[in-house]
């Protein structure tokens, strides 16, 4: 029985989407619930697995091909993996056992272990040269071959799209590789925020040194108490901001057409870098979550952003954004807003520099911040007043308790 591979729903949000990487080909033996394509959209990578045990009948659509939801994408021959081969294959290649033993073995010495593997791994003995004596294929041969075989199958897996590898005029190489789908939409958005918003930066810089003391003192109680989280800087200023945003609902709000959003609730986007691009997960209600919950979110979404595996759900929506190129080492930028977003908060690397305070000249951890704004919707003023608030609470973190 032949049973349809379709292309999962997709939200409205989300039109199309491309076929990034077939994992399996023709022919080949699949099991229930085994990867067999990854489809890649604006937003997300998706993961379609085979729907039954049996072998990959046919493929519809090619990897870079543009799928919609619930489209026909190949199809899978349901049943035992050796009778679903057989029956897969047209009837001109369908030959008894036997004969197919015997064809394969023919002109070739074989050694009993070796023909076993050859038998279910379906190779060609005449195509193995055999290093055992007088020629005969040994085991060790038959290993080589398949570790060969899986070395290529790796690389291929691992190409999201396909690369033409040229000679330039002056006879160096070149490899031209198609944008992905998901770095052509960010693009996308990035060149639209900075053409259609009155975007402003503006600039602080917050004393590390309170929020460093209190990880330094309790972090390993912190560990303890929270199975294993450990404090971050990341909570901290999720936290900061999120009583920062509550002062300031014109930084926390959205633009719709010619009508402002503003949001009773922080939902908070957290920028982070995945192997196929820069990805916005959401903590929802951030109001009521604590330390340790904001860090055990954070570790979920970067493991996530990491495998592949977030989901559309999670990055939809977001009434702010924290972007941290401090990771990578950045010491000042101007971070670009993510729209509908009226802002976003930009965090940098701590560096130790020589402050003034108090008369005197104190060695401290610096960091610069950087919020950039939609002028349309926020004034100045409150910007500042905004960027201001956050550095206070992050220099002094009593008033994240107090909420003052």
């Amino acid at each position: 029985m032949t049973i349809e591979i379709k292309a999962p729903t997709l939200p409205e949000s989300v039109p199309d989407g491309t076929i990034a990487n077939w994992y399996k080909n023709v022919g080949d033996t699949v099991a229930r619930d085994e990867l067999l394509v990854d489809i890649e959209t604006d937003k997300v990578v998706i993961e379609v697995v085979s729907p039954t045990d049996g072998i990959l009948k046919e493929i519809l659509k090619d990897a870079g091909e543009t799928i919609v939801s619930n489209q026909a994408i190949g199809s899978v021959l349901a049943g035992d993996g050796n009778k679903a081969a057989v029956a897969a294959k047209p009837e001109s290649e369908a030959q008894p056992a036997a004969q197919a033993e015997s064809a394969s073995n023919e002109g070739a010495m074989i050694s009993p272990a070796a023909k076993k593997l050859i038998q279910e791994n379906n190779l060609d003995a005449n195509s193995i040269a055999g290093n055992g004596k007088d020629g005969r294929i040994t085991k060790e041969d038959i290993l080589k071959v398949l570790e060969a075989d899986s070395a290529v199958k790796a690389v291929v897996s691992t190409a999201t799209a396909p690369a033409k590898v040229s000679v330039s005029e002056e006879g160096r190489l070149e490899e031209r590789v198609p944008m992905s789908r998901l770095r052509t939409k960010v693009a996308e958005r990035l060149l639209h925020a900075s053409q259609s918003t009155a975007m402003l930066t503006t600039f602080n810089e917050v004393n590390m040194k309170p929020i460093m003391d209190i990880r330094t003192r309790y972090k390993d109680e912190f560990e303890k108490a929270h199975d294993g989280t450990r404090l971050g800087f990341m909570s901290f200023f999720v936290r900061a901001c999120t009583e920062a945003l509550k002062r300031y609902p014109a930084v926390n709000a959205s633009l719709d057409g010619g009508d402002v959003i503003y949001h009773g609730y922080q939902d908070i986007g957290v920028a982070v870098s995945s192997p196929r691009g820069l990805v916005v997960p959401v903590l929802r209600n951030v109001d009521s979550m604590g330390l340790a919950q904001v860090e055990k979110e954070i570790r979920k979404f970067g493991l996530k952003a990491r495998d592949g595996k977030l989901s559309i759900e999670e990055m939809l929506g977001g009434t702010f954004t924290i972007s941290n190129g401090g990771v990578f080492g950045s010491l000042l930028s101007t971070p670009i807003l993510n729209p509908p977003q009226t802002a976003i908060l930009g965090m940098h690397k701590i560096q130790e520099r020589p402050m003034a305070v108090s008369g005197e000249v104190v060695i401290l951890p610096m960091m610069y911040l950087a919020l950039s704004y939609d002028h349309r919707m926020i004034d100045g003023k409150e910007a500042v007043q905004f960027l201001v608030t956050v550095k206070e609470l992050l220099e002094d973190p009593t008033r994240l308790l107090l909420e003052i």
